[in-house]
């Protein structure tokens, strides 16, 4: 998971490009990038780290032009270094580019053995620069064909924005697995578009609509025109955003994040209710499932855990031994709420297994009598290949292990998970009464999930076919 953001048409384009990096920094903490142009050159300038330690004011001042595109990265393809940072920015016969992406390419190992065995040289070991590369090789004359040219030989899941020196051109798979919407500035003729749309409220844009899957948006001195040069699919929009990794506060093709996720805790309490003194959250992903458990199931919500602010998400920290010690960082139990209480815990998911058994360990070293985990999601056992950092299935711990083997691993007194079907409804019915009538007529897939979400990660039903591995590879390049 990566966020981007663009705009185009502001005198002060890389303000406020930083100013929408700010609000998508959960969706990645890594890297951070902004490439801007005045209209003849483009001016660009990445770091390793938050945005705010990577763009101090007076980088920001060499940033200058009116139109800019930004990047906030977390690795799934390629390693975390600086070589890998977005947007990647080339010089070629036409002129400038900078792409900046969100999501993973399936197919970009077999790609990048053609393009290699063809004479492409990479400075980076992450995925997009194979569109980097197609697009330079393009044959079409305008920008935004040779985009679509590119594009037309990936596979997999990407939100994409391209800016050159006279436009900026966003794109979204013709599945819509990441999400991508569009804005204006009232008043300043200028767009906006973005992950989520919660950076467009830090600067005062007004929220158009999402864009849509297969969509490409060209926006340059002559307005904005959408145009569809793919072939339309079924949307397979991906439904951990809505359980996980969105902001609460985001609305994602018209589905407000923060009302799906009360209602997973609504059906949480339906499936899984048990007598309990109160429910907690394990902060902050698991705070509005909490909400909805606790007024389902009639029991008292506490904050029997506080978090830190100031550490990073642990689910997305790229080492194994930063995850393991960011608990401790991250979390403290108020021991004063949680003496001697049967408490219900929520949490939206276990990965690995090890962060559920620590804070047991916590809430059972602060005096709770009992311990019953809640999970607002099905068990995770397969990987997600389209841009969420899982781990491999051999380390998911429900992909090999019983829903009871993992409570007695994690010590907990009960554990429990919502089921397949529970969970899309959860979703379905934060929708609109329209969009949600219609979500309801589609027909059923495997494991109990209707069409327009992906749910690999609990089914591994994936939407997208995998391109062969190519050979083996000599060792890369490491900056330090």
């Amino acid at each position: 998971m990566c966020g981007v953001f663009g705009i185009f048409g502001h005198p002060e384009a890389a303000n406020l490009t930083y100013l929408g990096l700010h609000a998508l920094q959960h969706r990645g903490q890594e890297s951070a990038g902004i490439a801007a142009t005045d209209g003849q050159q483009l001016f660009l300038h990445r770091g390793m780290g938050h945005v705010i330690d990577v763009f101090p004011p007076a980088q920001l001042a060499r940033l200058t032009g009116p139109h800019a595109i930004g990047h906030v990265r977390y690795s799934t393809a390629g390693g975390s270094f600086l070589k890998n940072a977005q947007p990647l920015a080339v010089d070629y016969a036409r002129g400038s580019l900078a792409f900046a992406h969100n999501g993973n390419l399936t197919n970009a190992d077999a790609l990048r053995e053609k393009l290699e065995e063809r004479g492409s040289i990479f400075q980076s070991a992450g995925d997009t620069e194979v569109v980097v590369h197609l697009t330079a090789m393009s044959t079409q004359r305008a920008v935004e064909d040779r985009i679509a040219d590119a594009l037309s030989q990936v596979q997999g899941a990407y939100s994409l924005l391209c800016l050159t020196q006279g436009a900026l051109i966003a794109a979204r798979d013709p599945l819509g697995i990441r999400p991508l919407c569009l804005g204006i500035m009232p008043g300043k003729n200028a767009y906006v578009v973005a992950s989520e749309p919660t950076s467009f409220d830090l600067i005062d844009a007004e929220f158009v609509r999402d864009i849509e899957p297969g969509e490409m948006v060209v926006i340059d001195q002559r307005g904005l025109r959408s145009v569809r040069p793919f072939r339309p699919a079924a949307r397979k929009s991906c439904i951990f955003e809505y359980v996980y990794f969105a902001r609460p506060d985001s609305t994602l093709d018209g589905i407000n994040v923060y009302a799906a996720r009360k209602n997973l805790g609504r059906a949480l309490a339906t499936e899984h209710g048990i007598d309990a003194d109160l429910v907690i959250p394990v902060p902050d992903s698991g705070v509005p499932a909490t909400v909805g458990y606790s007024e389902r199931a009639r029991i008292p919500f506490e904050l029997g855990l506080v978090r830190s602010h100031y550490v990073g998400r642990t689910f997305i920290e790229p080492q194994q031994s930063i995850r393991h010690f960011g608990v401790r960082l991250k979390l403290n139990p108020i021991s004063d709420i949680l003496r001697d209480k049967r408490v219900v815990v929520v949490d939206d998911s276990i990965v690995r297994g090890t962060t559920s058994r620590k804070i047991v360990k916590m809430l059972r070293d602060a005096g709770a009598r009992e311990v019953h985990m809640r999970i607002s999601s099905p068990p995770t056992r397969w990987p997600c290949f389209y841009g969420i950092d899982t781990p491999t299935r051999g380390e998911l711990i429900a992909s090999s292990h019983s829903v009871e083997e993992i409570n007695q691993y994690i010590t907990s007194d009960t554990l429990a998970y919502l089921s397949p079907e529970a969970m899309i409804e959860a979703v379905v019915g934060a929708a609109p009464e329209v969009q949600r009538a219609k979500l309801r007529s589609l027909p059923m897939a495997s494991e109990g999930a209707k069409a327009p979400f992906c749910h690999a990660c609990f089914s591994g039903d994936y939407p997208i076919e995998f391109a062969p591995h190519p050979r083996s590879r000599p060792p890369r390049l490491v900056e330090s």
